[in-house]
């Protein structure tokens, strides 16, 4: 996540629109935030905050919203935005606004918490949170990203619980929790298991035994079957035949009440085809030439409108032409004097190009005057550069010349000896402290073998021996316990008469159950003593195993530590035999050779650099000289070049005395006039043009209109002659088919009679009379069907019927038979298949038992936590380490608890509480450090931010500086880091921020120091 740009009003101290620019304030990569207590810079990281997550670090989001606002404001309003997202590409906006009740000021309305994203420079409103958008719950956002107050500490404090569960959830540990995986596949196995048993028990009826009967049982009902099909053929082809007779029989009732039908339709049939006779001779013969009449009627008068109008049309246009040809005689005079006016606008055109070549010239003019000084003045300063270049040089002549590699070798030589003699110190203080450790673990595991018998050999032998004897009072105390079991009867025991338990008649020692309470509790007492002394030596047994151990590590610390001391001695040995050939045969010496060339080397080394300056110098004149001399020529150039560009262009004026004038008058004068005269040329030439055009249209259209009038009357005249053919041709027609009335003939014209389906349908009746009538007679003819006798052929079928149900009975059974024996033979090839997959699915089932009881419970992610807190603590011991001048570092237990490790006291491990105030800032600072890294990593973006409030007032001023040098190298990690503080040291390392000062009319008000 990085912050683009906050804007507060409302909150707390800040009563008006405060604007926080975090987009000038991240491109420092370290930047604060200052001002004195009390002025509102907690506040702005309170107010991301609750732009976020709708809460602040000092107040919850319910009950104590009223204490948020500013006492005299009634709203709060927050607007952030900033980027998220993998490499922060995604632009958000978070905004915050919660006002006053109007009726109760001290009650806060509920707020409104809205997100948006930025699409196309369009905010789109999302549904999603602050946990979704940047990945992270607010409380592991305050100890990764922005820090509060009093939260700095907040993760070394967390119990191994909480941190292993802040781990999970951060870096999605819930992946390696496969437990619930491993039941969910064990309880679905478990499942398909009673599955498989369930369909196995369904099974149990299928054998290959009742297989076998079904398949006997099947070659009886296949013998009845086809009996039964036999005799059904013979029925049924009697039946067919008498049905067929039947069928006949009902045809003939069907012909004869359909022609009776026919017979009444007969009339109207004969109507229909009279008038289709008459509307087809009408429509044939006379109908194409009656059309024609009419086509030649309307024809004629369109021709004879179409005259008339080309008739008027002719007098106006011949008047149009006329008009038009007097305007373009006008235009064709004004025409004639253009040459001679452009030749007057070429003389002025030229007249203007002399005066911007005269002020050209006065410009190439003044130039040359300006520049000769300047380059003198410019050579006069490069000779006294040169000077003083040789100068130079003899001086770093004289220098005796400082070899660099031998000058590192000696320094590296130095270093290597500090670190060796701090390494031999350290190695001596470790060996003499296993030493010392070695005797007090001796003593200890003689004191502890000293608590023993003297007649056991070892500890373990002790116990076994005590654990036996235990056993054997174990095994006495139950006997007595049984005996006083019986003893609780002897009252019933009476002289004569038989034991209520045995039977016996007699019972000459009685149990005497105050003797064996007694015997009891002695046992029991001495149970307890061994109980305990058992306990104890188990507790010895322990001490001994870890003394063991401890002397196991001692041994191998012993090895390792002599192993360096020994490295350490060949490296002193190796660096006595270096410095023998630098001539330092006296390793005290060696600061001072280091100290003398050092001063050789830093002053050949200033030297060289004011030589170079000096030339860089020199070079620089050198080229401002050559760029000055290069533009003296070219204006020189240029003045002559515009001198006789200036004679050119007079020379080639062909009207001198009209020109004269211009020259005295402005440039913009004589520019106005050359396009005024332009204009007046190119309008009247593009007045004639159009006018030409004009009136060539005109007397096209003339022309056509002439050409249409003389068709137009030839039309008439044609149309005429063939309206007295066509009436004639009529008359004759309707005498020759016998139509004397014509209206009555019009009218059959008009009539909507569809002749082609009156004819089809008159075609069809006589088709479907004469069809009907042959039919009966050849039903008649035939053979049984007018006597059919109805009620034989009744019985019949019902017989057939009978017969047929007991055949589809035997077929029913038949089938039901091959489908049960089918069933079953696959019945019995599924459950051999069930069986196979049930022991297949048995041995799945022990396996993920076995795979259930390893991941129980959360054991394995909390392993999985515990390596991230381990490389975590890798990760903060780097700069911790640095911070604490390599005396301290961080360790974490298997119990996921942090530890310090003190190396100013052997290594020894000692609890994190009890590290100083400015310490703990320390381990905290690298931890918060190391913690947003991995996030940042996880996220995979290029950039992080990271912003802290706390705790740089418990630090001395050198471990102030070392803090402060660890934050500024975090920007060469593509770091950005945000500091809030009122310690005046920072604010004077820091050079971007931002002041809050806390107005008392205003409110707090935020400056830049840019």
């Amino acid at each position: 996540m990085i912050p683009i740009r906050l804007e507060i009003q409302g909150l707390y101290s800040y009563r008006e629109k405060q604007v926080i620019d975090f987009d000038k304030l991240t491109a420092a990569g370290l930047f604060g935030i200052f001002g004195a207590v009390g002025s509102g810079k907690s506040s702005i990281l309170e107010g991301v905050l609750l732009a976020l997550y709708g809460s602040t670090e000092r107040l919850s989001d319910r009950g104590e919203k009223n204490s948020m606002i500013n006492l005299q404001s009634d709203s709060l309003t927050i607007s952030f935005q900033f980027r998220s997202g993998q490499n922060n590409q995604f632009l958000y906006l978070a905004r915050y606004a919660a006002k006053r009740n109007k009726k109760d000021w001290e009650k806060v309305d509920p707020a409104e918490h809205t997100f948006y994203q930025d699409k196309g420079g369009e905010w789109e409103p999302l549904e999603a949170r602050a946990e979704e958008i940047i990945g992270m719950k607010k409380e592991h956002f305050k100890q990764t990203v922005i820090i509060p107050q009093g939260k700095f500490r907040e993760f070394i404090d967390l119990t191994p619980g909480p941190r292993a569960e802040m781990m999970k959830e951060l870096f999605g540990l819930e992946r390696f929790d496969l437990s619930q995986k491993t039941g969910a596949l064990l309880k679905i196995e478990k499942e398909n298991k009673i599955r498989l048993e369930t369909q196995l028990a369904g099974l149990e009826e299928f054998s290959p035994e009742n297989l076998q009967a079904s398949e006997l049982q099947l070659a009886e009902v296949q013998t009845k079957t086809q009996d039964s099909a036999n005799s059904l053929e013979v029925k049924e082809e009697l039946l067919k035949t008498l049905e067929i007779k039947g069928q006949r029989f009902a045809e003939l009732l069907k012909f004869r009440e359909e022609k009776a039908k026919l017979e009444d339709q007969k009339p109207e049939i004969e109507r229909n085809r009279i008038l289709h006779r008459e509307f087809i001779s009408a429509k044939t013969n006379l109908k194409p030439t009656w059309d024609n009449l009419q086509d030649c009627k309307v024809e004629l008068e369109k021709a004879k409108v179409s005259a008339d109008d080309c008739a008027r049309f002719a007098i106006r246009y011949e008047q149009e032409v006329a008009e038009l040809v007097q305007e373009e005689t006008e235009l064709k005079q004004k025409n004639q004097d253009r040459p001679n006016r452009e030749a007057k606008i070429r003389d002025l055109k030229k007249v203007a190009e002399i005066q911007a070549l005269d002020q050209e010239l006065a410009e190439a003019s003044k130039k040359v005057e300006t520049l000769q000084p300047e380059i003198e003045s410019k050579k006069t300063a490069q000779k006294s550069l040169e000077n003083k270049i040789k100068e130079l040089e003899d001086q770093s002549e004289n220098l005796i010349n400082v070899d660099a590699s031998q000058l590192a070798e000696l320094k590296s030589a130095a270093r290597e000896s500090e670190q060796i003699e701090k390494q031999k110190s350290y190695l001596e203080e470790s060996l003499r402290q296993i030493s010392d450790l070695d005797q007090r673990i001796e003593v200890e595991y003689q004191t502890l073998l000293s608590k023993k018998p003297e007649k056991e050999k070892t500890l373990l032998s002790w116990s076994e021996s005590e654990k036996s004897t235990l056993k054997s009072l174990e095994i006495d105390r139950e006997k007595l316990i049984t005996k006083q079991g019986l003893a609780a009867h002897v009252h019933l025991l009476h002289a004569g008469e038989s034991c209520p338990l045995c039977g016996s008649l007699e019972h000459p020692n009685p149990l005497q159950a105050e003797a064996e309470e007694q015997e009891l509790q002695a046992i029991n007492h001495r149970i307890e003593s061994i109980k305990s002394d058992l306990e104890a030596i188990s507790k010895l047994i322990q001490k001994q195993q870890e003394l063991d151990i401890r002397k196991e590590n001692q041994q191998k610390n012993r090895i390792e530590k002599t192993k360096e001391f020994e490295g350490i001695q060949k490296s002193s040995s190796n660096l006595t035999t270096k410095l023998d050939s630098f001539g330092l045969s006296d390793p005290t010496k060696l600061g001072a050779q280091i100290s003398s060339l050092d001063q050789a080397a830093q002053l050949k080394s200033k030297l060289d650099q004011e030589l170079k300056t000096v030339r860089q110098t020199w070079e620089n004149q050198r080229t401002q000289v050559e760029v000055l001399e290069k533009s003296f020529n070219q204006a020189t150039l240029s003045f002559q070049s515009k001198q006789i560009a200036i004679n050119t262009k007079k020379e080639e004026i062909k009207d001198p005395t009209f020109c004269k004038p211009f020259f005295q008058k402005e440039l913009e004068v004589i520019k106005a006039t050359i396009q005024n005269v332009e204009n007046d040329i190119q309008k009247a030439i593009e007045a004639l043009d159009g006018k030409q055009k004009h009136l060539r249209e005109k007397r096209a259209e003339q022309s056509t209109n002439l050409a249409d009038q003389k068709n137009f009357e030839n039309r008439k005249r044609e149309l005429s002659d063939k309206l007295t053919e066509l009436t004639s041709t009529f008359s004759k027609l309707k005498l020759q088919f016998n139509f004397h009335d014509e209206q009555a003939l019009i009218r059959l014209f008009e009539h909507s009679i569809n002749a082609e389906k009156v004819d089809l349908e008159i075609r069809q009746f006589d088709q479907k009379l004469g069809t009907v009538t042959s039919r009966i007679q050849e039903l008649e003819n035939e053979k049984g069907v007018s006597d059919f006798d109805a009620t034989g052929f009744s019985d019949l079928k019902l017989d057939f019927q009978n017969l047929k149900s007991q055949h589809e009975a035997l077929q029913q059974e038949l089938i039901l038979l091959q489908q049960s024996i089918k069933e079953t033979q696959s019945k019995l090839a599924e459950k051999v298949i069930l069986e196979q997959t049930l022991a297949k699915l048995e041995i799945r089932e022990s396996n993920l038992k076995e795979l259930e009881r390893l991941f129980k419970g959360s054991g394995f992610v909390k392993y999985v936590s515990s390596i991230y807190l381990k490389e975590l603590c890798n990760t903060a011991n780097l700069r911790f380490m640095k911070l604490s001048k390599n005396s301290l570092s961080l360790e974490i237990d298997d119990d996921n608890t942090f530890w310090v490790i003190d190396y100013l006291n052997g290594g020894k491990r000692r609890l994190l509480k009890t590290l100083s105030g400015g310490q703990t800032f320390q381990a905290s600072l690298c931890l918060a450090l190391a913690l947003a890294e991995k996030v940042k990593s996880l996220n995979q973006a290029d950039q992080s931010f990271f912003f802290l409030d706390e705790g740089f007032g418990a630090l001395d001023r050198n471990a102030l500086r070392v803090v402060f040098e660890t934050l500024k190298s975090l920007r060469h990690e593509n770091r950005i880091v945000g500091i809030i503080s009122h310690v005046e040291e920072l604010q004077q390392e820091i050079g971007v921020f931002a002041q809050i000062e806390l107005d008392p009319e205003k409110g707090s008000q935020v400056s830049y120091s840019y």
